[in-house]
């Protein structure tokens, strides 16, 4: 497995942050990019594939939060994660 490059602490907004949008969509990237690879190498682990998508509409959800509520804080953590939107 090959390390992640995502540091999710880098979009807390204070030092114990633990359930801002921003914090919680930099997690759920980290998780999912674990499950795509895991995924490419167990084409058929059906619940995890689930699991994957059930994680994508979660961050998918924050991240409409995000834009409706700042749009600033939306575009800094889609670019910074390297999300296509």
């Amino acid at each position: 497995m090959s390390e992640s490059t995502i540091d999710p602490t880098e979009y807390r907004l204070h030092d114990k942050d633990t359930g801002s949008a921003d914090y919680q969509v930099a997690l759920l990237t980290q998780r999912i990019k674990h499950l795509t690879e895991h995924l490419g190498t167990h084409s058929k682990d059906f619940s995890s594939r689930r699991g994957l998508l059930t994680l994508v509409a979660r961050r998918r959800k924050l991240l409409d939060f995000l834009k409706e509520d700042n749009e600033e804080r939306y575009q800094k953590i889609v670019a910074g994660l390297g999300l296509r939107r």
